[in-house]
């Protein structure tokens, strides 16, 4: 049986993601907070160094400052180690002059880099997804099966088929066919996996399982393959072996505001679907050095709140509270996102409006980006689910969510509500 010291992990760090904007406005998607202290990037570094991958490289592209520092300052390990997680760039070549054109093409362009590794096996991964899986029975799964290339795939329910690519996998667990988020329902029904009703299809998780030598080699044969799901995956059914891995544990693609939203707001009920809190297999992210949470005389009901925050005489319902927020007296703060600030506001007296919600202020159903700076009595509402504005600036409006930008300073008596 082959080794885990085989795997290369290679995570995808992402385009634009305008489908997160404005919150990747100065960052890319796998930069963006998550659960008050950590970023997305988090979760599948945190994944494989839990599984005993230690050979682990980020693809980055856009507004990648920020994500490169975390990770230069978060996972470093020690000289005895074998291990590393490196940032793969994209760059300039003399082959080519172009960006990153896709997921595959992103991966073809780190050919040298891959072939450097030594990895037999090269794992590839998204980096905007929250999860907990443990890769190496992926990985013996893959041995097991002599596969060439295995997916990772989950059961999906019919009105979700449209968003996701959906396969059909036979009784010994290959892959036959394979069709990119089909939209009618003849073609789904021609991928039906399972006899459950409820979920009915198999859709991929975007993790993918190589054998590396395959894998450089279908991308120097087809060079105008520019993406796994589109391209690369469902063109090497017929020649390969392609298996289907089955992971039923918790999931949840973050690819847009109101994903964002609704799984982080997931996090703070009593009983939240993903446990933070394993000790088995924890979510690394950067240490910091901040004293505990103050809460003064306020009312908290499922509320998760980091370290290093200021709470003074607050109703606090179904939030999350980032690292060093400040929420001033009598204000109150239900279903938002605050994400905190990455340092503390300026002393009692100066002028101007200090990060944080500001004494009176009532805000429900926002997020708050970092270091944004509501003033005092200020009203923020949701709107009805589907509405998206640009006109209210500083803030934006996304399927009914409101959401303030990072540094957004919010003047004193604003109202922002349908």
């Amino acid at each position: 049986m082959p080794d885990i010291n085989d795997i290369l992990a290679v995570i995808l760090g992402g385009g634009r993601g305008a489908r997160l904007f404005p919150l990747t406005v100065m960052r890319s998607k796998p930069a963006v907070p998550i659960a008050g202290k950590y970023r997305l990037i988090d979760i599948p570094i945190s994944n494989c160094v839990n599984s005993g991958i230690f050979k682990i490289a980020v693809l980055t592209q856009f507004n990648s400052v920020s994500l490169h520092r975390h990770i230069t300052q978060t996972y470093n390990f020690d000289g005895f180690h074998g291990g590393w997680v490196q940032i793969w760039a994209a760059e300039q070549t003399l082959e080519s002059e172009n960006w990153y054109q896709g997921t595959a093409d992103a991966v073809r362009k780190q050919k040298f880099e891959i072939s450097s590794s030594g990895a037999k096996n090269v794992l590839i991964l998204a980096g905007d997804h929250l999860y907990r899986m443990d890769y190496a029975a992926m990985a013996e799964f893959h041995w097991a099966n002599q596969a060439d290339i295995t997916v990772a795939v989950q059961p999906i329910a019919r009105e979700d088929a449209p968003r996701f690519g959906i396969l059909k996998r036979e009784k010994d667990f290959r892959i036959s066919s394979f069709v990119e988020k089909p939209a009618d329902e003849e073609t789904q029904n021609r991928f039906v996996s399972r006899d459950d009703p409820q979920r009915p299809f198999l859709g991929s998780m975007g993790i993918y399982l190589f054998k590396t030598s395959l894998l450089l080699d279908l991308l120097a044969e087809y060079p105008d393959f520019d993406d796994f799901g589109a391209d690369v995956i469902p063109n090497s059914l017929k020649g390969h072996a392609v298996y289907g891995y089955d992971f039923d544990g918790y999931w949840r693609d973050i690819g847009t505001i109101r994903s964002f939203y609704d799984t982080n707001l997931e996090l703070a009920k009593p009983n939240h679907p993903f446990n933070f809190y394993d000790h088995k297999q924890p979510i690394y992210t950067h240490p910091r050095v901040l004293p505990s949470s103050i809460i003064e005389d306020s009312h908290v009901i499922d509320g998760m709140i980091a370290e290093g925050c200021i709470i003074r005489k607050a109703e606090i319902r179904h939030s999350i509270i980032g690292v060093r927020s400040v929420i001033q007296e009598n204000s109150r703060v239900v279903n938002t996102i605050m994400m905190g600030s990455d340092f503390y506001s300026q002393p009692d007296g100066v002028p101007g409006i200090p990060i944080g919600v500001g004494a009176g202020s009532d805000i429900e159903g926002a997020i708050l980006d970092k270091n944004a700076r509501i003033g005092e009595r200020v009203v923020i509402r949701p709107f009805p689910r589907g509405t998206d504005r640009d006109d209210l600036a500083p803030v934006v409006i996304r399927d009914g969510i409101v959401v303030v930008p990072k540094d957004a300073v919010i003047p004193a008596g604003t109202r922002i509500a349908p």
